[in-house]
Protein backbone atom coordinates (compact mmCIF):
# COMPACT_ATOMS: atom_id res chain seq x y z
CA UNK A 1 0.00 0.00 0.00
CA UNK A 2 1.27 3.50 -0.45
CA UNK A 3 1.84 5.64 2.38
CA UNK A 4 -0.85 7.85 1.85
CA UNK A 5 -3.38 4.88 2.18
CA UNK A 6 -2.43 4.36 5.69
CA UNK A 7 -1.73 8.22 6.87
CA UNK A 8 -4.83 8.97 5.65
CA UNK A 9 -6.83 6.73 7.59
CA UNK A 10 -5.13 7.97 11.01
CA UNK A 11 -5.71 11.69 9.91
CA UNK A 12 -9.40 10.58 9.26
CA UNK A 13 -9.80 8.47 12.64
CA UNK A 14 -10.69 5.44 10.43
CA UNK A 15 -8.53 3.17 12.54
CA UNK A 16 -10.42 0.20 13.06
CA UNK A 17 -7.37 -2.82 12.83
CA UNK A 18 -6.40 -0.70 16.28
CA UNK A 19 -7.29 -2.87 19.68
CA UNK A 20 -8.37 -1.18 23.09
CA UNK A 21 -7.26 -4.11 24.82
CA UNK A 22 -3.54 -6.39 25.07
CA UNK A 23 -3.95 -8.95 22.31
CA UNK A 24 -5.06 -12.60 24.30
CA UNK A 25 -3.05 -14.62 21.07
CA UNK A 26 0.33 -12.60 22.34
CA UNK A 27 0.00 -12.97 26.23
CA UNK A 28 -0.95 -16.38 25.73
CA UNK A 29 2.10 -17.08 23.12
CA UNK A 30 4.92 -14.92 23.86
CA UNK A 31 6.27 -16.86 26.58
CA UNK A 32 7.13 -19.81 24.77
CA UNK A 33 9.87 -17.59 22.74
CA UNK A 34 11.64 -17.52 26.16
CA UNK A 35 13.34 -14.23 24.91
CA UNK A 36 15.45 -13.02 27.69
CA UNK A 37 14.64 -9.92 29.93
CA UNK A 38 16.41 -6.81 28.34
CA UNK A 39 16.28 -8.08 24.69
CA UNK A 40 15.10 -6.19 22.49
CA UNK A 41 11.62 -6.77 19.96
CA UNK A 42 10.91 -5.08 16.47
CA UNK A 43 7.14 -4.51 16.38
CA UNK A 44 7.23 -3.19 12.57
CA UNK A 45 3.90 -1.06 11.40
CA UNK A 46 3.06 -0.79 15.14
CA UNK A 47 0.83 2.03 15.28
CA UNK A 48 -0.32 2.74 18.60
CA UNK A 49 -0.79 -0.93 19.99
CA UNK A 50 -1.05 -1.34 23.53
CA UNK A 51 1.31 -4.90 22.80
CA UNK A 52 4.21 -2.70 22.70
CA UNK A 53 3.39 -1.92 26.63
CA UNK A 54 2.43 -5.44 27.49
CA UNK A 55 6.14 -6.24 25.51
CA UNK A 56 7.82 -3.67 28.01
CA UNK A 57 6.17 -4.87 30.90
CA UNK A 58 8.19 -8.66 30.09
CA UNK A 59 11.27 -6.56 31.01
CA UNK A 60 11.74 -6.11 26.79
CA UNK A 61 13.29 -3.27 25.06
CA UNK A 62 10.54 -2.48 22.43
CA UNK A 63 11.42 -1.24 18.92
CA UNK A 64 8.29 -0.12 17.01
CA UNK A 65 8.31 1.67 13.39
CA UNK A 66 5.58 3.49 11.95
CA UNK A 67 4.92 5.57 8.87
CA UNK A 68 2.10 8.05 10.78
CA UNK A 69 3.68 10.51 13.48
CA UNK A 70 0.08 10.79 14.55
CA UNK A 71 -0.36 8.02 15.58
CA UNK A 72 3.16 7.90 17.76
CA UNK A 73 2.58 11.12 19.45
CA UNK A 74 -1.39 9.37 20.58
CA UNK A 75 0.50 6.20 22.05
CA UNK A 76 2.46 8.59 24.05
CA UNK A 77 0.12 10.61 24.99
CA UNK A 78 -2.53 8.42 25.84
CA UNK A 79 -0.25 6.89 28.03
CA UNK A 80 1.19 9.66 29.80
CA UNK A 81 4.94 9.40 28.40
CA UNK A 82 6.77 12.13 27.65
CA UNK A 83 9.54 11.03 24.78
CA UNK A 84 12.82 12.41 23.90
CA UNK A 85 13.13 12.91 20.30
CA UNK A 86 16.12 12.51 17.60
CA UNK A 87 16.53 12.64 14.17
CA UNK A 88 18.73 9.81 12.17
CA UNK A 89 18.67 8.41 8.75
CA UNK A 90 15.94 6.10 9.90
CA UNK A 91 13.76 8.85 10.57
CA UNK A 92 12.71 10.19 13.69
CA UNK A 93 12.78 8.33 16.71
CA UNK A 94 10.40 8.72 20.12
CA UNK A 95 12.26 7.08 23.56
CA UNK A 96 10.28 6.84 26.40
CA UNK A 97 11.61 4.13 28.82
CA UNK A 98 11.90 0.73 27.72
CA UNK A 99 9.74 2.24 24.41
CA UNK A 100 11.36 3.57 21.07
CA UNK A 101 9.31 4.42 18.03
CA UNK A 102 10.73 5.27 15.06
CA UNK A 103 8.47 7.58 12.56
CA UNK A 104 9.63 6.63 9.53
CA UNK A 105 10.08 3.75 6.22
CA UNK A 106 10.14 0.03 8.25
CA UNK A 107 12.25 -0.38 4.52
CA UNK A 108 14.86 2.15 5.92
CA UNK A 109 16.02 0.52 8.82
CA UNK A 110 19.67 -0.21 9.03
CA UNK A 111 21.54 -3.66 9.40
CA UNK A 112 22.97 -2.90 12.87
CA UNK A 113 19.31 -2.02 14.24
CA UNK A 114 17.84 -5.36 13.03
CA UNK A 115 21.04 -7.24 14.07
CA UNK A 116 19.95 -5.49 17.73
CA UNK A 117 16.97 -7.17 17.68
CA UNK A 118 16.52 -10.29 19.73
CA UNK A 119 13.19 -10.76 17.61
CA UNK A 120 9.41 -9.25 16.34
CA UNK A 121 6.03 -9.21 17.16
CA UNK A 122 4.07 -8.92 14.05
CA UNK A 123 0.03 -8.86 14.40
CA UNK A 124 -0.77 -5.96 11.87
CA UNK A 125 2.29 -5.94 9.17
CA UNK A 126 2.13 -8.62 6.78
CA UNK A 127 -1.35 -9.08 6.90
CA UNK A 128 -1.57 -4.94 5.84
CA UNK A 129 0.65 -5.58 3.00
CA UNK A 130 -0.52 -6.42 -0.50
CA UNK A 131 0.94 -9.80 -2.06
CA UNK A 132 3.64 -7.29 -4.30
CA UNK A 133 4.90 -6.12 -1.31
CA UNK A 134 5.47 -9.09 1.33
CA UNK A 135 8.31 -10.77 -0.34
CA UNK A 136 10.34 -7.72 0.20
CA UNK A 137 9.16 -7.47 3.43
CA UNK A 138 10.08 -11.08 4.98
CA UNK A 139 13.49 -11.08 3.01
CA UNK A 140 14.52 -7.18 3.90
CA UNK A 141 12.83 -7.41 7.95
CA UNK A 142 13.20 -11.13 9.04
CA UNK A 143 15.99 -11.76 6.95
CA UNK A 144 18.07 -9.60 8.64
CA UNK A 145 17.28 -10.48 11.94
CA UNK A 146 20.17 -12.20 13.95
CA UNK A 147 20.80 -16.09 14.51
CA UNK A 148 17.77 -17.85 16.60
CA UNK A 149 15.87 -14.93 16.55
CA UNK A 150 12.40 -15.71 17.64
CA UNK A 151 9.61 -13.97 16.46
CA UNK A 152 5.86 -14.41 16.69
CA UNK A 153 3.46 -13.82 13.97
CA UNK A 154 -0.16 -13.58 14.13
CA UNK A 155 -2.49 -13.81 10.66
CA UNK A 156 -5.75 -13.48 9.03
CA UNK A 157 -7.12 -16.31 6.54
CA UNK A 158 -10.73 -15.83 4.67
CA UNK A 159 -12.02 -15.93 1.28
CA UNK A 160 -10.21 -13.05 -0.32
CA UNK A 161 -12.97 -12.89 -3.72
CA UNK A 162 -15.32 -12.17 -1.04
CA UNK A 163 -13.44 -9.15 0.87
CA UNK A 164 -10.68 -7.28 0.11
CA UNK A 165 -8.05 -6.37 2.08
CA UNK A 166 -5.89 -4.63 3.87
CA UNK A 167 -5.99 -6.66 6.57
CA UNK A 168 -5.26 -9.12 3.72
CA UNK A 169 -5.53 -12.74 4.41
CA UNK A 170 -2.15 -14.74 3.89
CA UNK A 171 -1.75 -18.45 3.69
CA UNK A 172 -0.24 -20.94 5.77
CA UNK A 173 1.37 -21.95 2.79
CA UNK A 174 2.34 -18.28 1.56
CA UNK A 175 3.52 -17.93 5.12
CA UNK A 176 6.21 -21.00 4.41
CA UNK A 177 7.48 -19.80 1.32
CA UNK A 178 7.94 -16.23 2.34
CA UNK A 179 9.81 -17.19 5.40
CA UNK A 180 11.09 -20.80 4.31
CA UNK A 181 14.67 -19.41 3.03
CA UNK A 182 15.96 -18.15 6.69
CA UNK A 183 13.37 -18.95 8.97
CA UNK A 184 11.73 -22.01 10.80
CA UNK A 185 7.72 -21.47 10.48
CA UNK A 186 5.73 -23.55 12.75
CA UNK A 187 1.84 -23.11 13.21
CA UNK A 188 0.76 -23.09 17.31
CA UNK A 189 -2.65 -22.10 16.65
CA UNK A 190 -5.63 -21.85 14.70
CA UNK A 191 -9.11 -20.41 15.80
CA UNK A 192 -12.20 -18.85 13.98
CA UNK A 193 -12.98 -15.61 14.99
CA UNK A 194 -15.46 -14.52 12.74
CA UNK A 195 -18.41 -14.35 15.58
CA UNK A 196 -15.87 -11.53 17.23
CA UNK A 197 -15.38 -9.75 14.21
CA UNK A 198 -18.94 -8.77 13.31
CA UNK A 199 -17.53 -5.83 10.95
CA UNK A 200 -16.34 -9.11 8.45
CA UNK A 201 -20.00 -10.37 8.95
CA UNK A 202 -20.64 -7.34 7.30
CA UNK A 203 -18.73 -6.90 4.71
CA UNK A 204 -19.49 -10.73 3.21
CA UNK A 205 -17.57 -13.44 4.56
CA UNK A 206 -18.56 -16.75 5.76
CA UNK A 207 -15.74 -17.67 7.83
CA UNK A 208 -12.41 -16.08 9.19
CA UNK A 209 -9.71 -17.63 11.13
CA UNK A 210 -6.23 -16.17 12.67
CA UNK A 211 -3.26 -18.22 13.06
CA UNK A 212 -0.14 -18.19 15.13
CA UNK A 213 3.42 -18.61 14.12
CA UNK A 214 6.38 -19.27 15.55
CA UNK A 215 9.31 -18.39 13.95
CA UNK A 216 13.10 -18.78 14.38
CA UNK A 217 15.98 -17.24 12.67
CA UNK A 218 17.84 -20.49 11.20
CA UNK A 219 20.35 -18.56 8.66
Amino acid sequence: MEAEFWLERWRDGRTHFHQARVTPLLQKYWPQLSLNAGSTVLVPLCGKSLDMLWLAEQGHRVLGVELSELAITQFFSEHQLTPVVHESGQGRHYVAGQIELICGDIFALEDATLAACAGAYDRAALIALPPEMRARYVAQIYGRLPAQARSLLITLEYDQQKMDGPPFSVSQEEVATLYAPHSAVEAIDRRDILEKEPRFLERGLHALETVVYRLQRQR
